[in-house]
């Protein structure tokens, strides 16, 4: 460590999404000495994840180099390490087998995806949380209308063009419109051997709305709309069990499939509740109102790991929570390094958009609602300014615009190309890395 920097508190953070690069950007050009750690060393743009699956975007193109965002800051340092352990006594993370002290620690380890103990659903279906599962998803979609185009069986192809997707919320929505659209446009021209008849999307959704917190006919025209595109929609539809050729419904209702993603839910991430900390049912930390963990007040917990209630509810677990949460923290830090006392969070409500389609999008943005074209507009500005990077705006309009004018998707790649029979269900997902599997 740099002499200059001995003095310095030590505030560590974990974890570079939202949450965590929110932080440490408000901590830049501060009296700390920061090291930001995460087992990437990249950022992921997670609302458009779902377009990576689809085969609209490159991953490159909504990931950003930890580093390159830090790089012109002094007092910023960048760990790619996993953190496996916290000695809350000796302050000191435990990452990749080297020791971490902080003075500060800031948790934003995010979530995980909430299975809500369905039989088969940790095996077989496909979570959509990280860039791996968003380009292995893209490669199953594709390898199924390759192996499609050669079957001779109808009972398995109808098997292998069925895809359902888990969960009505924003991203369960936006992705069955985008997978729609992929398949009646650039998958029907590729493939002449294949009744574009037979392929299936189907979105189930436990509650009675899509979007629950959008207001009642913005949830309608995504439905109306979903369904005009040929989405199959069902509402109130639990499902009792995922296997690797068929998903179940509660009513007896099955429907044949070797793809189920899982878009119904999330919940803290697992490694809290080992490191020995208090969680909730859902995984997440019980803070205070400060967002500092009871007992410690050194270490904050922000975004999805924290659980805190604002007029009676639990704040939802979304970008916007996290990033204006790992601000307040980073901004508690600097008082308390002042000598004063943290300040309560209070979460400002920007509202919230979703894409349904070509042409259409719901958006409820404080007072103003907005449904179709100007939405849609809307959705397109927001997501460009919120992305990280010039280079990374500049290409996702490119695949945008080739994609509306010439109903073009270029990423039809399945890469990296493995043995067809590891590919044929997800319980591949089970010899992947971790981060990949979960």
């Amino acid at each position: 460590m740099p002499a200059n920097q001995r003095n310095l508190s030590r505030v560590v953070i974990l974890g570079a999404g939202f949450g965590g690069l929110w932080a440490a950007r408000t901590l830049a050009h501060s009296s700390a000495d920061v090291t930001l750690v995460d087992c990437q060393n990249y950022h992921v743009f997670v609302p458009l994840l779902y377009q990576v699956a689809a085969a609209e975007l490159e991953p490159e193109e909504i990931a950003s180099p930890v580093r390159n965002v830090f790089w012109k800051i002094s007092n910023i340092r960048f760990a790619m390490a996993r953190a496996t352990d916290i000695d809350f006594t000796k302050r000191v993370v435990v990452a990749s087998g080297r020791e971490i002290p902080y003075d500060f620690l800031i948790l934003a380890i995010g979530s995980a995806p909430n299975f809500f103990g369905v039989p088969g659903a940790n095996d077989y279906a496909f979570p959509l949380k990280t860039l791996e599962q968003g380009v292995f998803l893209r490669n199953h979609i594709l390898r199924c209308f390759e192996r499609a185009e050669l079957e001779l069986d109808l009972k398995k192809r109808q098997q292998l063009l069925t895809f359902a997707i888990v969960g009505g919320g924003r991203t369960g929505v936006e992705f069955a419109g985008a997978l729609v659209e992929l398949i009646r446009g650039p998958l029907q021209r590729d493939y002449r051997n294949i009744d574009f008849r037979d392929p299936r999307v189907i979105l189930c959704h436990s509650k009675d709305k899509l979007i629950p917190d959008l207001p009642e006919p913005l949830s309608r025209y995504a439905l109306e709309r979903l369904r005009k595109m040929g989405v199959e929609v069902k509402l109130q539809s639990r499902v009792s069990r995922v296997t690797a050729e068929a998903v179940y419904h509660q009513g007896n209702a099955v429907f044949p499939t070797e793809t189920v993603v899982w878009t119904a839910g999330v919940r803290g991430e697992p490694d809290a509740e080992k490191w020995g900390l208090p969680t909730t049912k859902n995984g997440q930390i019980s803070v205070l109102p400060t967002l500092q963990i009871p007992n410690h007040p050194e270490i904050y917990a922000i975004g999805d790991l924290a659980y805190i209630k604002e007029e009676g509810s639990p704040l939802p677990m979304v970008a916007t929570v996290a990033i204006q949460e790992g601000v307040a923290a980073a901004q508690n830090i600097r008082l308390q390094m002042e000598g004063r006392v943290p300040c309560p969070v209070h979460y400002r409500d920007p509202g919230s958009v979703a894409t349904v389609g070509r042409n259409a999008a719901v958006a409820h943005l404080w007072c103003l609602t907005l449904k179709g074209f100007p939405a849609w507009i809307l959705w397109l500005l927001v997501h460009l300014f919120k992305l990280i990077g010039f280079r990374n705006r500049l290409f996702v309009m490119v695949n945008w615009a080739l994609d509306y004018f010439l109903y073009e998707r270029t990423v039809r790649l399945i890469l990296p190309n493995e043995p067809q029979e590891q590919c044929r269900t997800a319980s591949v997902k089970r010899d992947l890395p971790r981060d990949i599997r979960e």
